[in-house]
């Protein structure tokens, strides 16, 4: 018995929990989900940077204004100041907020850029909304009949959940993409305004009626990522979740193989 909880022991303290990702939200979630992309570490290094800046100026400026109160109360200073205007206070506190946007625009424009970036993919996906549930269609693999790989994703009911499943965020049918791989993802709507965003991936492309906008994929690790659709589009807005299921290159081969022969 003992050397069962000498070793339940050493398991828990030495095994590494690097493996654990949060690609769902959490209860009392504040930060970011672990990031999938790079253009997702890259959202959250920018958060980092500018989150420095703002609590800089946000403690510079309480400065200035508990310093103001204290020292020019009407029982300090019964006589008002006659001083209206100084120019190189004004400078400074016009050049310097100058700068600091400067500085932010670098990595900001950097990322925007890279957001708009499509690389020549080697799979392409179209999502489509619709009245309240996801379609997918991978049109590069047609079957015999020559129909190309075409599914609806529903969300499960809260009754049919299995045991550590999240409720309102699963489907029965999962988007699978493979890991290491340029993707591109067409999205539309068949009715009206949808928005298709999942948090791990850096991914929010809106789904307009009639207009085909289009994103990129390219995530780094295997996992599930869950999404919800981030326009409201009616009753049942909150009911209409997104899961991409990213796999390695042979499970997805055979997850195509698969499909096709259905």
């Amino acid at each position: 018995m003992l050397n069962k909880l000498y070793f339940c022991l050493v398991v828990t303290v030495f095994t590494p929990i690097n493996f654990y990702y949060s690609d769902v939200a959490e209860n009392w979630q504040l930060g970011f989900q672990d990031p999938a992309t790079p253009i997702m570490e890259g959202i959250i290094n920018l958060h980092h940077d500018l989150m420095f800046f703002i609590c800089i100026i946000s403690i510079f400026v309480t400065w200035m204004l508990s310093r103001t109160l204290w020292h020019f109360e009407h029982t300090r200073n019964p006589v008002p100041s006659s001083l209206v205007h100084g120019t190189l206070i004004e400078m400074i506190w016009t050049i310097t907020p100058a700068l600091i946007l400067l500085i932010i625009a670098v990595p900001s424009f950097s990322l925007l850029y890279a957001m708009d970036e499509v690389i020549s993919p080697a799979i392409t996906i179209k999502t489509l909304g619709y009245q309240w549930y996801w379609s997918y269609e991978y049109s590069d693999y047609y079957n015999e009949d020559g129909e190309c790989i075409n599914f609806e994703s529903y969300m499960i009911p809260e009754e049919d959940l299995a045991i550590g499943q999240y409720r309102l965020l699963e489907v029965d049918n999962r988007m699978v993409i493979p890991i290491n791989t340029h993707i591109r993802v067409i999205v539309s709507a068949a009715d009206v305004l949808h928005s298709w965003a999942v948090p791990s991936l850096g991914v929010k492309c809106d789904a307009i009626p009639g207009r085909l906008n289009q994103t990129s994929l390219f995530v780094k690790r295997e996992g599930l990522y869950y999404g919800q659709c981030s326009e409201i589009c009616g009753i049942n807005h909150g009911f209409m979740p997104i899961v991409v299921e990213a796999v390695t290159l042979p499970d997805y081969v055979q997850w195509i193989f698969n499909k096709i022969n259905e």
